[in-house]
């Protein structure tokens, strides 16, 4: 779904609504259910907001966002969407990967909900095609986690004396990690290389993934599509300097921070 096509959604939800609704709740409320921190989402959001300007709704005007965000703490996720649907928005939009998408779903059958995510839908099981999603969800997906043995290919054309790979991945994000490991190890067997996956769910478990995959004398390293470790890009690119490990990630801010090469959507 393009950005127009999601304010034409925000519009027909708030045309539908009944008049005793629209005269208890005169402003349209967005509910924005997010997996990070507020402080990372800057650029994004002011795009967003833009889109919704070109449009006609303007925050604190004619329209109000309810904003959720968890930190990076996954547990407070059902909780946040529960409160949103508590306050009746006019639709959820569902940022930061198949997690939130699922917490949003599950938490209602009626509101609205649009995710942005870089996970096949259909194959996550949130919608039923690309083309007719039905139910009442839809969204924009970035396809990042089914690029990783495209990453794995451009690594290998850049080292291809290496024969020991490393996967780092978030644990708490399992379908995202499930999906992102099945495809990197059959992409791995099929140009002869091992791949070994390393979890790392929090800050400090970044630190200790590190240090045990070079301990087992891993050679390059794919950085797998998460929220998290994006949101930790510094950290990770210094990491990889420090060890001297050709590393590809799936956006260009970690390469804008000092990471070697990325591939995926441009954001």
């Amino acid at each position: 779904m393009r950005r127009r096509e999601f304010v034409t959604l925000l519009g027909g939800a708030t045309a539908a609504w009944p008049l005793v609704a629209r005269a208890q709740q005169p402003m349209p409320v967005i509910g924005l259910l997010h997996a990070i921190s507020p402080d990372r989402q800057g650029p994004n959001m002011g795009a967003f907001r833009r889109g919704l300007s070109e449009n006609g709704f303007v925050e604190g005007h004619n329209l109000t966002i309810e904003y959720r965000y968890a930190n990076n703490d996954y547990n407070q996720l059902p909780e946040m969407a529960a409160y949103l649907v508590r306050r009746r928005v006019a639709v959820i939009l569902a940022l930061g990967g198949s997690v939130v998408t699922r917490v949003a779903k599950a938490a209602t059958t009626s509101i609205p909900i649009v995710f942005v995510q870089g996970q096949d839908p259909v194959a996550m099981g949130f919608v039923a095609s690309l083309n007719r999603p039905g139910g009442n969800i839809t969204g924009i997906t970035f396809l990042s986690a089914e690029l990783g043995p495209k990453r794995l290919g451009l690594l290998k054309e850049l080292v291809p004396m290496a024969s020991r790979y490393a996967l780092l991945v978030n644990p708490n994000d399992q379908a995202t990690t499930d999906l992102v490991v099945a495809e990197l190890r059959a992409a791995a067997a099929s140009i002869g290389r091992e791949i070994e996956v390393f979890a790392a769910g929090s800050i400090r478990e970044i630190d200790s993934a590190f240090a045990e995959l070079v301990r087992k004398g891993a050679e390059a390293l794919v950085v797998g599509a998460n929220s998290l470790l994006a949101t930790r890009e510094v950290q990770i690119a210094t990491l990889a300097a420090i060890h001297r490990l050709p590393a590809i990630y799936y956006t260009r801010a970690s390469v804008e921070v000092g990471g070697l090469m990325s591939y995926g959507a441009n954001i």
